[in-house]
């Protein structure tokens, strides 16, 4: 049999109980018990905008046709007024997890080397290795640089064969964020040494203040939007990379779904984006409210800490370490108190045996569940 080629992404491996990660989460998935704190999904949208416009979308029958294959003009232009970035270039795709795979694969060289962090989102480590030459993962697991990627870290560890620095802001699984002056440092080092900032601003709503690296350096930078985390779409994949035209076209050329992305899911889209000032303050105050519950929670139990509060994203990472506690484990026993968690090797290659990350944009009676069984759980573990 000839030899298949294969990809260097790392494999998945089954929870305990499992056969395989589909197994785990069409378990999970599938209980309609669990509290999903697990993937940072939004479960605060009461309303029906977004689901009334995409049931008139089934009920058309227009599913039947393809959509625009960049997607519906006027969602696109809803997406840039929202980014106050009208003067760019855009297209949509099945999620931001495709923008960043396209964009990535067309801007990146194997003579390249790509800057990440570590803790951060591994998938676009396992992206770029496809890609380039060498992956620079950074750590940041520290006070010292504030828990995220800095300008001053990214000047030590970049030479002239970096050619993209990944920006994920908020960070995803710490909830830092960076300031006006970060972003213009960052701005001015793309600039000056001619490489790309990958911004993925996927949290960027949740955040008490964000800043546009597209808005300093704009021949210099990539942004990736997704509907997932603020919108509540989570599975319905819908998000969209905005670039200089030069820059769209080259991305253009990578598309692979190029009938379109899911026109129920624009449809969604479209309503989300309409009715966002009607809901965003709702949604944006509960999940801080509930963020403020769980540091209370946490303050009362000793050896561990919240990594970095508050969080600007819709989720934070509970350090564990001196407890001598497993994450593992510790996933393990609040599923079965029906509370879905995560690991923390699930975003971190060095650090993950240190924390869980959580999640908190779910109902308050939701949460208060949590918050009742998390102590329990680590007095059970010790």
């Amino acid at each position: 049999m000839a030899k298949l080629k294969k990809t260097n992404k790392a494999k998945k491996v089954a929870p305990e109980g499992y056969e395989s990660p589909n197994d785990f989460f069409n378990s999970v998935f599938s209980d309609k018990k669990m509290i999903w704190m697990g993937q940072n999904t939004n479960h605060l949208h009461s309303d029906d905008f977004i689901s009334n416009a995409m049931i008139k979308c089934v009920e058309s029958k227009e599913y039947c046709k393809y959509p625009p294959p960049e997607g519906f003009p006027h969602l696109q232009n809803l997406i840039l007024k929202d980014l106050g970035l009208e003067d760019m270039d855009i297209l949509i795709t099945a999620g931001g997890t495709e923008s960043l795979y396209v964009c990535i694969s067309e801007i990146v060289e194997p003579h390249h080397n790509v800057i990440t962090c570590d803790p951060g989102y591994l998938i676009i480590d396992e992206f770029a290795s496809r890609f380039s030459n060498e992956i620079r993962s950074i750590p940041i697991y520290n006070e010292e640089c504030g828990y995220k990627l800095t300008p001053k870290l990214l000047k030590k560890h970049m030479d002239d064969n970096t050619r993209l620095v990944i920006l994920i802001d908020p960070l995803n699984p710490l909830g830092t964020a960076y300031t006006k002056e970060e972003i213009e440092e960052f701005a001015l080092i793309a600039e000056e040494n001619d490489l790309y900032i990958l911004h993925d601003i996927t949290y960027k709503d949740f955040a008490r203040n964000h800043f546009s690296i597209a808005k300093y350096a704009p021949n210099h930078s990539i942004t990736i939007f997704s509907f997932s985390k603020i919108f509540g779409m989570a599975g319905l994949r819908i998000g969209a990379v905005i670039t200089t035209s030069e820059l769209i076209d080259c991305v253009r050329s990578a598309l692979i779904n190029d009938l379109g992305t899911n026109l129920i899911a624009q449809a969604g889209a479209i309503a989300a984006l309409e009715s966002k000032p009607k809901w965003i303050d709702r949604i944006v105050n509960t999940t801080r409210s509930n963020q403020r519950l769980i540091k209370e929670m946490v303050d009362k139990i000793p050896d561990i800490s919240i990594v970095a509060y508050p969080s600007d994203g819709n989720m934070l990472a509970i350090d564990i370490e001196k407890t001598g506690i497993n994450p593992v484990d510790l996933e393990s026993y609040l599923l079965e108190k029906k509370i879905f968690t995560r690991r923390g090797k699930y975003t971190s290659k060095r650090f993950g045996d240190k924390y869980l990350r959580v999640s908190f944009s779910v109902p308050e009676n939701q949460l208060k569940v949590f918050i009742d069984e998390f102590p329990k759980a680590i007095e059970e573990l010790r």
